[in-house]
C-alpha cells in the first residue's frame, strides 16, 4: 500500500510538487530559477549569476561571495488542444468529444542557499522539481480507454560542494535525494458498460552531479555540467469501481502495483563571454538521454506478476540549444534576452495522449534590478512556440477495447518568472 511518512516534512514541501506541467523536452522542467529564464536558460552552466548555480552546475559556486539564498516561483499556463481526424471508437462505446484543454496552470517555487566555507571551499543546498507532468482531458473524450489524467510530481534536495583550484578551474559535487509520485487514470471499457481506474505510486531514487568551470580569459569561461539517471521504484496502488474481478489476482483492478521509472541523465555545455561594459553573450547546448524510457509497464504487487497496463515509449534522446543576450542598462538594472530550440524526445510513431509534445521554441524576456547591495530582484518571462504534433495511437489489435486515435495536437505555453537574492 502507498503510504507517506513525516508528513510535517512534505507539508513545507507541498508547493514543490503540486500541479506541475511540463516545459522541456519529455516531461523535464527546465524552470529551476527566475534569473535564467529572461535568457531562456543559455548559459546556465557558466554564468554563475546567483545561488541558483547549485542546479545548473555546482562549480559556478565559486564565484560567489558570502552567504546567499535565493527563493523564486514560476508561473506556467499550458494550453493544449486535440483535433480529431479520424479516431475510430472502441469496441461498443461511442466517440464521444475531443477533450477540452488538456494544459493546466502552474506555480514550481525553487529554494537555494550558499555559504562559503573558505576562499577556496564553498558549500550549498538547492530544492526544486527537475521533472514534472500534468495533462487532463474531460472523463468522457474519445481517448480515454487511453488516458484521462497523467501526473508526475518530484522534489528533488541537492546538497553541492565546489571547490576552487585556481584561477582558471572551479569543480563542482552535488548528491540529489528525489521523491517522485506518478498517478494516472483513464476509462475501462466493459462492452455494454464503462468504469474507471487510478494508479498512484511514489518512491525515492538518489543519483548526484559533477561541474566544471573553465576560466578560458578575464571575460569568457566554459561550464560543463552533468546529472546523472535517478532509479525511481514506484510502489502504491490501483483502484476502480469495477470489483468484479478482485477474486482474481492476474485481473483484478484494484491492487497494490510497482512500475520502474528511470528519470534520465543531462550533459551541458555552457558559455558566458563580456563583450564589453554593457553587452553579455550566453549559449548553452544540452543533451538528455531519454532513450532510457523504452515502456511504462504497472505490475500487480500481489503474487500474481501481471501488468496492469504496458505502453510502449520507445523515446530518442534530445538536444536542447539558447543562446542569450544581457545589456547592463545601469549600474543596477540588466536587461535579457534568450532563444532556445527545444527538441522533443517523442516521435510520432510512438506519441500517445498522455504526453503528446512535440519540438518547441522559446522567445525569453527579462530584467534584473540590483535593489541594494545585499537585495537582488529578476523577473523573466517566455512564451513557447509548440509545434503541431499529430498521433496515430492504434491500440486496436492488441487491445480492442481502447481504439484508435488518431488527430492533431496544437498548444503553446507562457512562463513567469519572480525571484528574490539576499547576500548576508
Amino acid at each position: 500500500m502507498l503510504r507517506l511518512k513525516s508528513t510535517s516534512f512534505w507539508l513545507g514541501l507541498a508547493l514543490v510538487s503540486t500541479h506541475q506541467v511540463t516545459e522541456a523536452a519529455g516531461f523535464a522542467l527546465s524552470e529551476q530559477s527566475g534569473s535564467g529564464l529572461g535568457n531562456a536558460f543559455a548559459g546556465a552552466a557558466a554564468v554563475a549569476e546567483d545561488a541558483s548555480t547549485i542546479f545548473f552546475n555546482p562549480a559556478g559556486m565559486t564565484y560567489l561571495e558570502g552567504r546567499q539564498i535565493v527563493g523564486a516561483v514560476n508561473l506556467i499556463n499550458v494550453r493544449g488542444n486535440f483535433d480529431n481526424q479520424g479516431s475510430q471508437a472502441a469496441r461498443n462505446p461511442s466517440l464521444n468529444g475531443e477533450g477540452g484543454n488538456l494544459g493546466s496552470f502552474a506555480a514550481i517555487p525553487n529554494l537555494y542557499y550558499k555559504q562559503d566555507i573558505n576562499d577556496q571551499l564553498k558549500i550549498g543546498l538547492g530544492i526544486g522539481s527537475p521533472f514534472g507532468l500534468k495533462t487532463e482531458y474531460n472523463n468522457n473524450w474519445i481517448g480515454r480507454f487511453q488516458a484521462i489524467k497523467s501526473e508526475l510530481k518530484t522534489v528533488n534536495i541537492n546538497p553541492s560542494l565546489a571547490w576552487k583550484l585556481n584561477d582558471q578551474w572551479s569543480l563542482g559535487f552535488g548528491v540529489s535525494a528525489m521523491w517522485a509520485q506518478a498517478e494516472l487514470t483513464s476509462a475501462v471499457n466493459l462492452g455494454a458498460a464503462e468504469s474507471s481506474i487510478k494508479t498512484k505510486g511514489d518512491d525515492w531514487g538518489f543519483g548526484y552531479n559533477l561541474g566544471a568551470i573553465y576560466q578560458v580569459t578575464p571575460d569568457t569561461r566554459l561550464g560543463l555540467a552533468f546529472r546523472s539517471k535517478v532509479d525511481q521504484h514506484l510502489k502504491g496502488e490501483a483502484r476502480s469501481p469495477f470489483t468484479l474481478a478482485n477474486a482474481s489476482p492476474s485481473s483484478t483492478l484494484n491492487t497494490d502495483i510497482t512500475a520502474d521509472l528511470s528519470l534520465p541523465e543531462t550533459l551541458s555545455l555552457s558559455s558566458f563571454s563580456r563583450l564589453d561594459d554593457r553587452w553579455e553573450l550566453l549559449t548553452d547546448i544540452t543533451w538528455t538521454r531519454w532513450s532510457r524510457f523504452k515502456a511504462l509497464s504497472i505490475m500487480r504487487d500481489n503474487g500474481s506478476n501481471t501488468a496492469i497496463g504496458t505502453t510502449q515509449e520507445h523515446w530518442n534522446n534530445t538536444l536542447r540549444y539558447s543562446v542569450g543576450l544581457n545589456y547592463h542598462y545601469s549600474d543596477t538594472l540588466k536587461l535579457k534576452t534568450g532563444i532556445a530550440y527545444d527538441q522533443e524526445a517523442i516521435d510520432k510513431q510512438h506519441r500517445t495522449p498522455r504526453i503528446p509534445g512535440n519540438d518547441r521554441i522559446w522567445l525569453s524576456l527579462g530584467a534584473s534590478w540590483q535593489y541594494s547591495h545585499e537585495t537582488k530582484l529578476d523577473v523573466g518571462y517566455a512564451h513557447l512556440f509548440i509545434q503541431e504534433a499529430s498521433i496515430y495511437d492504434d491500440q486496436r489489435a492488441l487491445t480492442p477495447s481502447r481504439g484508435l486515435v488518431a488527430g492533431q495536437y496544437t498548444g503553446s505555453a507562457d512562463i513567469i518568472s519572480l525571484q528574490f537574492n539576499h547576500q548576508f
